[in-house]
């Protein structure tokens, strides 16, 4: 009788002891009630920057439709994508929108006003430099132009519960949010090996993440840029279960099981 409650009483600290690693390994954000008691300035720069082979849309605008002309032709010849035409606003000033692929120099090779170095601009600051440029070039006096990525996306592999592709709906997009459009962590992904990987000026880089941490807050990897992969590393024992020695040991551990339950219930029978 004494044995079967000290073996009692051992197996409740054993899973009171389990339960506690496991909570550490799957909470997220831990000791934020201290660190964030009060309001923290948000240091990181979510803005993304523009790069080599990003496809962009540019749209200028004018009141005096026929100044955009020059625009649609050097359209008509081939030298860039055409997303839309020219359209009509309802303040009745003329827009054109087009789609352009920066090179890998940098530029946006524009029709009638020639090249433009934009990798590391914003998206506003490329219009800014779009209507210098036009206003330069003597084509329109007062142009209104706005820019817009168009292939900013997001690769998640490893232990999430849907690994995809995630396209960008906007410039500020933690990696929180490419993560819950992905089912989030699956069980087996370690929430404190989060590894996401960018490209910056020629450099691959590597930032892990601990999502168990409150102050992956402050992490310069926290808001996500185009192009940039997350790899969340599985548990090991996830690659252990899924061999076939796993299974045929947990196999024969559950036949033992039984057949020493059998053999107990048999002894205790003939007692």
């Amino acid at each position: 009788m004494k044995k079967s409650i000290l073996c009692a009483v051992i197996a409740m600290l054993v899973l009171s002891m389990s339960s506690c690693v496991s909570t550490k390994k799957i909470v997220y954000f831990q000791g934020a009630d201290s660190i964030y008691a009060e309001g923290q300035r948000i240091l990181q720069q979510y803005e993304m920057k523009l790069k080599p082979a990003d496809q962009v849309l540019i749209k200028v605008t004018c009141g005096e439709p026929e100044l955009l002309t020059v625009f649609a032709q050097d359209i008509t010849m081939g030298t860039s994508d055409r997303l839309s035409g020219s359209n009509i606003t309802s303040s009745g000033s003329m827009t054109n929108a087009y789609g352009y692929t920066i090179t890998n120099d940098g530029l946006l090779d524009l029709p009638a006003i020639g090249s433009l170095h934009v990798a590391g601009t914003t998206v506003d600051e490329a219009a800014k430099l779009i209507e210098e440029k036009i206003v330069e070039s003597g084509l329109i006096k007062d142009p209104e132009v706005t820019v817009r990525l168009l292939n900013a996306r997001v690769a998640v592999l490893g232990a999430v519960r849907a690994p995809r592709v995630v396209n960008l709906s906007s410039e500020r997009n933690s990696v929180l949010d490419i993560l819950s459009q992905c089912g989030d962590i699956d069980d087996t992904g370690l929430r404190q090996h989060v590894q996401l990987y960018r490209e910056e000026n020629g450099i691959r880089k590597m930032y892990e993440l601990d999502l168990t941490k409150a102050d992956i807050f402050n992490s310069p990897a926290f808001y996500v840029q185009q192009n940039d992969m997350i790899y969340v590393e599985p548990n090991k024992s996830a690659s252990v279960k899924s061999s076939a020695f796993y299974t045929f040991l947990s196999a024969g551990a559950s036949i033992l099981s039984l057949v020493s339950a059998v053999i107990s219930i048999i002894v205790l029978v003939t007692k």
